[in-house]
């Protein structure tokens, strides 16, 4: 399981929405986050792709999120559904359902009651547009 480096990617991309994290900051989160080299990997992978196709994730989500824009959400709600949006779209080793089901998990944990519900709506419509394609 990924969970642990989830929950990594997630503090990360959580933070460098109030500062840009560095290099050493993020290899930091690795390290306390206790994650084994194929997580860290898989990390790096998610934040390229993340950043490769940060416009487009964006869209999705202002898209998706009717009730609030992208730009509006918590950020730990946003963080959340970057990191699984881009593993539904761009990671074909990850199974869709564990992507939405893992991203609820943390929105749960980090967010406000209301979160893990919102996150798995818009998750379930991602995968079913991508579905229809």
């Amino acid at each position: 399981m990924r969970t642990k480096a989830r929950e990594t990617l997630f503090k990360i991309l959580f933070s460098s929405q109030f500062a840009a994290p560095d290099e050493g900051f993020r290899r930091g989160m690795y390290r306390a986050g206790e994650l084994n080299e194929d997580d860290v990997r898989y990390c790096d992978r998610v934040l390229s792709l993340i950043k490769e196709h940060n416009e487009d994730i964006s869209a999705i989500i202002d898209g998706k999120s009717l009730a609030f824009p992208e730009a509006r959400l918590f950020p730990a709600d946003k963080s959340v559904l970057y990191i699984a949006i881009a593993e539904i779209l761009y990671c074909d080793d990850v199974p869709d359902k564990v992507a939405a089901s893992e991203a609820a998990n943390i929105a749960a944990r980090y967010s406000s009651e209301k979160s893990a519900s919102f996150v798995s709506g818009i998750l379930a419509s991602v995968i079913a547009d991508k579905n229809k394609g």
